[in-house]
């Protein structure tokens, strides 16, 4: 990437799109999780093509914006982008890649079924390409906190988190005990306390620690 591109600090900005734009690469997508330290559920993975004829003023990385604000932002994103794709990984699935190539594998699959495609993709912090698995012919920069860096990957990080954050509500009511309205499934003190009383649950994630130490042989919670 040309040093003329090179964001500065951690302001978000349509700096690095406007940059490739002026370089010829007019579909830039953003791409972006949620959801990889949790515990329980899905992970999630959006991608985003904004349209810089339709400005949307304030986008910012999805932790430092507030519930409303997110929920604000995610109606207004997918009225305006020229595209965008939301992908859930099931806990299963994240369980059996590992949740750095479920991550990977996600957010290529919603590059590629964005119409129009993109022409460069900005990705948050990760490496698209594997050179073990060659396939992903599409140009782009792993951006280290990207989310607070360019528009369009706080577009998707917002995508990602409002859809997560919809799901663990519905999660709730399967699993009240939980309380994962609250915690979304981190593994905050209550979450914590409640996994020790009732044990794991079917959206748990088993390679997970602590949740995989109690599902070890021997233990209340593991096989007989």
């Amino acid at each position: 990437m040309p040093r003329l591109c090179t964001p500065k600090g951690l302001e978000c900005s349509s700096r690095l799109e406007s940059c490739l734009v002026r370089r010829g690469l007019k579909l830039v997508a953003g791409t972006d999780e949620a959801g990889r330290g949790s515990l329980l559920g899905p992970l999630y993975v959006a991608a985003v093509i904004l349209d810089a004829a339709r400005p949307i003023h304030g986008l910012n990385d999805s932790k430092k914006l507030s519930s409303q604000a997110r929920t604000r932002f995610s109606a207004e994103i997918r009225d305006k982008a020229l595209a965008y794709q939301v992908i859930a990984v099931p806990a299963k699935e994240v369980d059996y890649l590992n949740v750095y190539e479920a991550t990977r594998q996600a957010m290529i699959r919603a590059v590629l079924a964005l119409d129009p495609l993109p022409e460069f993709v900005l990705a948050d912090a990760m490496p698209l390409q594997n050179g073990r698995k060659p396939g992903f012919s599409l140009p782009y920069w792993p951006l280290i906190h990207g989310d607070a860096r360019s528009v369009s990957i706080a577009a998707a990080s917002i995508l990602a988190k409002v859809a997560r954050d919809e799901h663990l509500d519905q999660l709730d009511r399967q699993y009240p005990q939980y309380g994962l309205a609250q915690n979304k499934g981190y593994g905050t003190r209550n979450h914590l306390e409640a996994l020790a009383r009732y044990g794991p649950c079917a959206e748990h994630r088993r390679t997970y620690q602590p949740v995989k130490d109690m599902l070890s042989p021997g233990l209340p919670f593991g096989p007989a």
